[in-house]
């Protein structure tokens, strides 16, 4: 295939995106410190996964799909946690362990203070990690700003495309986990093309002949380090299947090279027979934690014990289950954070007691813990940033103190 000027460019775009403004990638030996989120879009059901089995409303509100009270002669009914709260059941193997070993914490009535109950407003608001009200900057992401105020060039994104929340930032590099493993997308021919395309290339200061050999060289070490794992896997060291084995290679690659990472994954909009014990949601949440228990023991003890990993979502679900055994756009969520550092086994951050008039407009949880204040809280403690830094990351938010770390 013989490619134009416009197709190489469009090739290298989709294949190496590290040619933003800014300085080149490179990928060094990874820190001690680690920070993986994991942003569930669609906006998951929390309540029925750390579910306030106790409250009689929470049963009254969800007729079909609420989990039942926990019993130990049954096997779908809820796994306790505390006297409150309890986790679903398919998640016994995976996460509550972790929950055991005080290495898991939740967070109920977090979220942030856009009510749009819009999947891609509230997703862009989360990823920027800007103030709702004035000015806010779509080139401007709250873990680009991250890696400016930690000063470190170990990043990369687990996505398709460069997602919002490493806007702004120093170059980042991204791969798409439904390619992982197969053969990049630009062969080596075309590679030396693209290479001689930028040979003696500079722009705005920058060195582009260098900036798109580093470009490929990134991508080749990422594609031979999963394609690695997955020669593991053919001899039935690692499962071989969906997110549980992506998770597993990201484990791997944040244990030797990088220590700030992003992925996102889908599927969580369940408006129609989500399910309770059983069914839809239940499927999807099992394969998550069957993946993040599969990143914790990929990561390996050492590594796993200065990890931070925060699952958060959009926005949660409506309190009560709508005509269709579903459940509709919400507002407050539950957070996860998980490592082998965290202050877990417990049930953190301010909570109310379950009642129509403790409902956000009579239909969802109220966010009672910023999203913002929460991360800000994470990254004081796993990077000992200070209150300035912490500011130039969320602008207008003061770290919380949940105690999670």
């Amino acid at each position: 295939m013989i490619l134009n000027r416009r197709q190489m460019l469009e090739a290298t775009a989709l294949a190496v995106p590290l040619l933003a403004t800014g300085r080149a990638f490179a990928a060094p030996a990874a820190g001690k410190a680690r920070l993986l989120v994991v942003f569930l879009r669609g906006a998951y059901d929390g309540l029925n996964i750390v579910a306030p089995t106790s409250s009689d409303f929470y049963h009254a509100s969800r007729p079909t799909i609420a989990l039942a009270k926990p019993n130990a002669a049954a096997s779908d009914t809820a796994l306790p946690l505390d006297a409150d709260w309890s986790l679903h059941p398919a998640l016994k193997d995976s996460i509550l362990p972790l929950w055991q070993a005080k290495q898991v914490a939740f967070v109920p009535f977090a979220g942030t203070d856009d009510l749009s109950r819009s999947h891609f407003e509230t997703q862009d608001t989360i990823e920027m990690g800007q103030p709702i009200a004035g000015h806010r900057d779509f080139q401007s992401g709250f873990m680009g700003r991250l890696v400016t105020a930690l000063g470190t060039d170990k990043p990369i994104s687990f996505t398709d495309q460069l997602p919002l929340c490493f806007r702004g930032g120093p170059t980042v590099p991204n791969i798409a986990l439904a390619n992982a493993g197969s053969k990049p997308p630009i062969d080596a021919r075309q590679t030396a093309l693209i290479n001689a395309m930028y040979k003696g290339q500079k722009a705005g200061g920058m060195d582009l002949e260098a900036a798109v050999a580093q470009g490929f060289q990134v991508r080749d070490t990422v594609f031979q380090s999963i394609a690695d794992e997955m020669n593991k896997a053919g001899r039935g060291a690692i499962s071989a299947k969906g997110f549980e084995l992506s998770a597993r290679r990201i484990g791997r690659l944040m244990r030797e090279q990088y220590n700030l990472a992003f992925v996102d994954v889908g599927g969580w909009d369940t408006h129609v027979n989500q399910g309770g014990a059983q069914g839809y949601l239940a499927g999807r949440i099992g394969e998550l934690g069957r993946a993040l228990a599969g990143f914790a023991n990929e990561i390996g003890p050492d590594a796993w014990s200065s990890t931070t990993v925060v699952v958060i979502s959009e926005f949660g679900r409506t309190f009560r289950e709508n005509g269709d055994k579903g459940t509709d756009h919400g507002h407050g969520s539950v957070y996860w954070v998980m490592g082998g550092g965290v202050n877990g086994g417990r049930i953190a951050g301010p909570q109310v007691k379950l009642a129509p008039e403790t409902l956000n407009q009579d239909r969802d949880l109220p966010v009672l813990t910023d999203y913002r204040a929460l991360m800000g809280e994470l990254i004081v403690r796993q990077f000992g940033l200070s209150a300035d830094k912490v500011a130039q990351v969320f602008p207008g938010a003061r770290a919380a103190d949940l105690q999670l770390l």
